[in-house]
């Protein structure tokens, strides 16, 4: 019993620091695909991220290539708004680009009801901010279409809406 206890240990010992090899030699491949492996139209598209785009993992770049495919069929109001976003996103700092997305997932499993009311309550902010002197309405996000869920990215100036 001692003797069989003694050569998995053993084993272990031998076997752990070559599979934590492995893993990390794997992980230090870089990211698909790489900004010059694009296309100039997914380029074009995909401008604002450039100089974040050697910083994302593969599922995000993905994500973003996905999102550059559909691009070209959206309406060109669309695809304004999906630019300035893009802007607006990569200007975030990492920890800002976080909490956006953890708030994203906060708000996305909110019930529908409740949905529509940090959807009110995010209108009401804006609607106050527009009625200040020293607003510019090209500081907001624009409020011709409101999307059925939470949008991806906001940002703001001021506090967000509570969510409770």
């Amino acid at each position: 019993m001692a003797k069989t206890l003694a050569a998995l240990i053993v084993w272990l010992c031998l076997v752990l620091p070559v599979a934590a090899a492995q893993v990390k030699s794997e992980s230090r491949k870089p990211p698909r695909p790489a900004w010059s492996e694009l296309t100039v139209t997914q380029q074009k598209i995909l401008a604002p991220l450039a100089p974040e785009w050697d910083k994302m993992d593969t599922t995000r770049r993905k994500k973003w290539l996905t999102i550059a495919e559909r691009y070209p069929k959206m309406k060109p109001a669309e695809q304004k708004r999906l630019q300035k976003r893009m802007q607006d996103w990569a200007k975030l700092t990492p920890g800002q680009r976080r909490a956006a997305r953890e708030k994203y997932q906060q708000l996305k499993q909110l019930p529908p009801n409740k949905r529509q009311e940090v959807r009110k309550q995010w209108q009401d902010y804006q609607r106050s901010l527009a009625a200040q002197p020293d607003y510019s309405p090209s500081d907001a996000p624009a409020a011709e279409s409101q999307p059925a869920d939470p949008p991806a990215v906001t940002t703001t100036e001021g506090p967000a809406p509570a969510v409770q």
